[in-house]
This record gives C-alpha cells, structure tokens and sequence, in this order.
C-alpha cells in the first residue's frame, strides 16, 4: 500500500510539472497545491539563472519537462514492475549531487524513495533551489515524506548507504571517505557519436540538440564523433546551423573564444563554424564549445574501442551501426529505467 501511495506522489508531481514550459505556463484545476506551489515555481524558474549562470528558463524548462513526460502512471509501473519491494528495511541513503545540469540528482532522489528507503541530500552548490522546492511539493502531497526527506547543510552523518556523483578526482575522494559504506560513485563519463556519412539532416539536427543541449555540460551530451576516413563534415555543419544563437550566450561565448585561443596558439587543426570549433583527437572529453572527432577505417573497430572503454562512456548515439546504440536527439530524455554508468540504482538500494 505505501509503494502504491508514493508512486501516485511522484505521479501528482509529474501532473504538477507537466504544467509549465518555455511558451506557456497554464494552471490546470486538476492538480494538487497549485494555490500553494504554481506561482512560487514560476518565480524559481525565473530565477534559476541568478544562482547558477547556466540554468536558463530555456535549459530548466527543458528539464522540467523530460521529468513531467518521465513521471506518468505508465512509466512508473513499466520500471518499478520487475522489482520486489516486499523486503526492504528502511534505512538512510545519502546523496552526493552533482550541479552541471538542472535536476541531475532527481533519478537518485526518487529512486531512494520509491524504493522505501529514506534520502539524506547534499546538494551541489550550483543547485541548491529546484530539489529541494519539488521535495516541498511531495510533502505536501504525501505528508509521510516528511520522515523520509532531509537535506544536509554540512558534510553527511548518520547514514547507511551512499550515492555520490563527481568527477574523477572527486570520486578518489568518495571511493576513501565511504569505504566502510555500500556506495555507488559515479565518476566522469563522456557520450559518444558514430556516423558513416548516410545521416539524413534531421538526424544531424537532432545529434545538434545531444551536443547543445544545457551547453554541453552533462554526461550524456556527446562530445566525441567517429567518422569514416574522408568524412565531408558539410552537412554536420549546415545541419547544426539551427543551434547558432548558443553563441549569444555570454558564458558560452567566453568559453568558445577561450578553447579556441587554446587550440590556436598550440598549432591545432580546427574545423569551426563560429559557434563550434571541431578538433582531431583521440580523447573522449572535450572543452564546452567544441567537439572532438577520430577517423575510423573499420565500424568492428570502433564497436571494440567503445567495448573497452565503456566505463567512460555515458550513451553511444549512432544510426544503428553501433550495439546498443540510441537514435540521435535522445541522450537527453532517459527514460527511468536507464540508470547512469549502466549501474542498477533500484537493485543496489533493494539489496540494502
């Protein structure tokens, strides 16, 4: 009964943010609190940018909306359906949230709680005001929560189990100071691109919205591609054309003519289209406002290459040419049950 109970919880929630976007911001009668949470939420929206430079209204509308279109009676039931939550004793789990994208700790975040277990939540310093605002609007639908739900001033204390995400150096941190815990740490993770040259333009559109989308700055955002030797990046750059006015944001602009200086002054080869620059390299993770890309003779070599290095690799975009690989324009809309880093959150907190 009580799954049941915070299931419909998030579902309220996913109704509630279902109300909002870029264009229109409409009430609907049918949704719980708005008296109490509507307008409040229109203001933090509108302010998001003023704590964290990144968080336009367009790239938290956006986030908003994937998790509306995520939280529905249907996602929800596909995902939790192959679970058993009969056993769970409940215990503290605490989550160590990244900034780089608005919301980014939200799957965590509900995964400890629908899973019955209680969440602890340090947030990132770039994103101290939209978790903790949706976690008002659960109590407030499911008062229980309110047992359930803490968010930590200072370090972690008194918990049972950890999730932290970060970046590499940050994780050696998290790998020593949780050693004696059950932790999932999360470390930096890159996503990948592979063409063959036989993309159609809407395909290279929508792999522009996997580089562009929140600047660049998420893991699932591609930042590599493999193309075959002789590749005529043309039609990338025609098709990308549509995301120009990136270039007008002032933090993406600075960061553009920086990585640019950089590349320039040490002799590298650039593609660039005034908003993009493109690099030849064999790293994965490239500099917000560029991309990186390597030439491949062999799709079977590439397939190998990502094998081998698949626990830097967030999502492979392709158009079917490489395993698993996901349709362009999708890296940003997971659904539930694509957990990061291919580790099962639900699985590790059931096992508890």
């Amino acid at each position: 009964m009580l799954q049941i109970e915070k299931k419909n919880a998030f579902m309220a929630l996913g109704k509630f943010l279902s109300q909002f976007s870029e264009n229109k911001n409409a009430q609907s009668d049918a949704v719980l609190n708005n008296d109490l949470f509507f307008d409040a939420f229109v203001d933090l929206i509108q302010l998001s940018q003023s704590y964290n430079g990144w968080y336009t209204p367009e790239q938290v509308y956006f986030a908003i909306h994937s998790w509306a279109e995520a939280l529905t009676e249907e996602n929800l039931t596909i995902w939790l359906s192959k679970y058993s939550f009969e056993k769970v004793t409940p215990k503290t789990v605490g989550l160590v949230l990244a900034g780089n994208i608005p919301l980014v700790g939200f799957h965590d975040f509900l995964s400890v709680l629908i899973s019955g277990h209680r969440v602890m939540v340090k947030t990132s310093s770039n994103d101290q005001h939209l978790l903790p605002f949706l976690a008002n609007y659960l109590i407030a639908v499911y008062p229980t929560f309110k047992n359930d739900i803490t968010f930590a001033d200072g370090k972690l204390e008194h918990f049972d189990a950890v999730i932290a995400t970060g970046s590499n150096n940050t994780a050696r941190y998290f790998e020593y100071y949780f050693k004696d815990k059950p932790s999932i740490i999360r470390k930096s993770r890159n996503s990948i691109a592979v063409l063959n040259g036989q993309e159609s333009k809407e395909q290279l559109l929508a792999l522009g919205d996997d580089i562009f989308r929140y600047f660049g700055l998420g893991c699932r955002n591609v930042s590599k591609l493999f193309v075959p030797k002789s590749y005529d990046f043309t039609a990338f750059f025609e098709a990308i054309f549509e995301f120009q006015d990136i270039i007008h944001y002032e933090k993406y602009a600075n960061n553009y003519d920086y990585n640019k200086a950089v590349f320039l002054m040490s002799n590298f080869k650039l593609l660039d289209n005034g908003f993009l620059t493109i690099k030849e390299d064999t790293s994965h993770a490239s500099p917000i406002s560029s991309v990186f890309y390597e030439y491949y003779d062999a799709l079977e070599s590439v397939q190998k290459r990502l094998l081998e290095e698949e626990e830097h690799i967030q999502c492979i975009v392709s158009n079917g040419l490489i395993k698993d690989s996901i349709p362009f324009g999708t890296t940003q809309k997971p659904a539930l049950w694509d957990y990061a880093d291919h580790v099962d959150t639900l699985d590790f907190l059931l096992h508890l």
